[in-house]
């Protein structure tokens, strides 16, 4: 009998299963969710950068999508040997004892501070700011240096000293705080005591402080300068911590029964998407894996021999195993991304929306087909426009920073900025400009962490907007001046996390070996053109510029 392995992958506004052959990596079925509440914009406020969601669009996708993909491929249950779940991070939630999500519990149903805290919430940049000023101030121990030296508001302890202060009854009616990824691994093996969960050592080390170095989390002193619940928060968390090539348990009864699976599949250790999907593309030294998406995240693995105890300043975590187990995984990327091009095509859809629907002089038939019609054709129109625009000509500079700045340097109250217009600047021009912005923004990555020592030999695209946009591929490439090769699969986080699973599985003995046997093909490579690179040079110098002057 042939063996199968699951990858379950959340993002931001859907979640996705792929079912994989563990013998060959070939993909037999795949099925996407999205989550209903999220996308009526329940639980979010975008005026203060509020974005909460309800668990319940999780456990509805992860019983539709694996279901889906069960029947799709025809597989024998018992064949179907492991599942591992990746999501967003840091995306915490205030949980019970028995591990129930505080919003599932009676008083807290409509209550967004008992919901899941979103990646890109950032209502809690003044909580990161106190930790980092605690930090370097309190006379011990530095617990920010192997996550960069700069704690963000997008990470665990920031936002739950956020919620706390602001919500007592989320205070006190939350056992302990859980990251997404541990939620739902803790729901497929049925646990009910969430203290015995098996931690993800990627989520705890990235987002939490975690650290061999002082014996888990960081300790109750430290803590309880920032909030004395903080401090009784920690003696309900843990101390140990677990790569995603182990198993968590097993599927339980009531979840196998549901999805047409047995007990006996392996439930492994989850971790985060991009991690997930450096494995998916096999990520080895010297390479810089990008998970180009609505954020990026850029995604390295160093030897300990090489890293040693150096840490690389402004960036998301050095954690080891966190990517390869044996290996210290490293962690960057920016806040925005593909979010930025979005940010544009939605303000030059508000005539549509806000003008045109209300127009009485066509039908609501035309209305909707012409804005289907604008919604399907305005990104590539502006790319054709864009990129036929020359270099020389006098264009805008537009920094990154729409969603803050996540690395190098986390500044998530930064925003972003457009100088150099004109009379003669068009749409196409602002296009172009925030394509070069957000490949400027790639830079700073990539220059710091060489800066830092960390040699980049190689870097492989992953994710929609790697495979969708030539245009922005390329420019990327001139703008790193390396060559970028594009990985072929849709799904590379999920195929990541089903690596994790067929070791979990003890269908493979390592990580390294499985995913050689496992990972995507390669479909594109983009080189550098030595013409426009130079050019390139000189407007990320204007972009350098424009960057100190909106800091400053």
């Amino acid at each position: 009998m042939k063996n199968y392995v699951i990858g379950l992958d959340y993002g931001s506004d859907s979640v996705r299963a792929v079912l994989i052959d563990a013998g060959n990596g070939a993909e037999l079925a795949s099925s996407v969710h999205y989550y209903q509440r999220w996308k009526a914009g329940k639980y979010c406020d975008p005026s203060i950068n509020q974005f909460r969601q309800h668990p319940l669009d999780h456990i509805e996708g992860l019983e539709n999508t694996i279901k889906a993909v069960v029947k799709e491929s025809g597989v024998a249950p018992e064949s179907v040997r492991g599942i591992c779940v990746d999501t967003t991070g840091s995306s915490p939630i205030a949980v019970a004892k028995d591990g129930t999500p505080l919003c599932m519990v009676p008083g807290f149903g409509e209550n967004p501070n008992a919901m899941m805290v979103l990646w890109k919430d950032h209502t809690a940049i003044a909580e990161a700011e106190e930790i980092n000023t605690l930090a370097r101030s309190w006379g011990g121990e530095d617990f920010t240096k192997y996550e960069g030296g700069i704690y963000s508001s997008e990470w665990f302890w920031a936002k739950i000293l956020h919620v706390i202060r602001e919500d007592e009854a989320v205070r006190n009616g939350a056992h302990t705080w859980v990251e997404h990824c541990d939620l739902m691994t803790n729901i497929l093996i049925g646990n009910d005591d969430i203290d015995s969960l098996k931690r993800s050592r990627c989520a705890a080390g990235h987002k939490a402080m975690w650290h061999e170095d002082w014996d888990g989390l960081p300790p109750k002193p430290f803590l309880e300068k920032l909030h004395p619940h903080l401090a009784d928060l920690r003696d309900r968390m843990y101390r140990d911590t677990y790569t995603s090539d182990l198993a968590a348990g097993t599927l339980s009864a009531d979840w196998a029964e549901k999805l047409g699976l047995t007990t006996d599949t392996v439930i492994a250790v989850g971790t985060f998407d991009a991690h997930a999907g450096a494995v998916g593309v096999s990520v080895e030294e010297h390479s810089l894996v990008r998970v180009m998406g609505t954020s990026t995240c850029d995604m390295m693995v160093a030897s300990k021999d090489i890293i040693g105890g150096n840490t690389v300043r402004g960036i998301c975590g050095q954690v080891d195993g966190s990517i390869i187990p044996g290996m210290v995984g490293l962690e960057a990327g920016q806040s925005a991304f593909g979010d930025v091009l979005a940010w544009f095509k939605d303000v030059l859809m508000w005539p549509m929306d806000n003008v045109l629907q209300n127009s009485e002089s066509i039908s609501a038939e035309q209305k909707q087909r012409l804005a289907d019609e604008l919604d399907q054709h305005l990104l590539r129109k502006l790319t054709e426009q864009a990129e036929a625009i020359p270099l020389s000509e006098s264009l805008p500079i537009a920094l990154d920073w729409i969603n803050g700045r996540r690395t190098p340097d986390a500044n998530q109250a930064l925003k972003s900025a457009i100088s150099g217009l004109s009379l003669g600047t068009k749409a196409p021009h602002i296009f172009k400009a925030l394509v070069h912005s957000i490949c400027f923004g790639s830079k700073k990555i990539v220059d710091r962490f060489e800066d830092e020592g960390v040699q980049i030999k190689k870097v492989v695209g992953i994710g929609g907007v790697a495979r969708k946009s030539p245009y922005i591929m390329q420019t990327l490439a001139n703008v790193l001046n390396r060559p970028i090769v594009v990985a072929a699969s849709d799904q590379a986080p999920a195929l990541g996390a089903a690596i994790y699973a067929t070791v979990a599985a003890a269908l493979y003995p390592d990580v390294l070996s499985a995913s050689k046997k496992l990972a995507s093909s390669f479909e594109a490579e983009y080189y550098p053109q030595a013409e426009q690179v130079a050019v390139f040079e000189k407007l990320m110098g204007r972009y350098e510029e424009l960057a100190e002057f909106i800091e400053g």
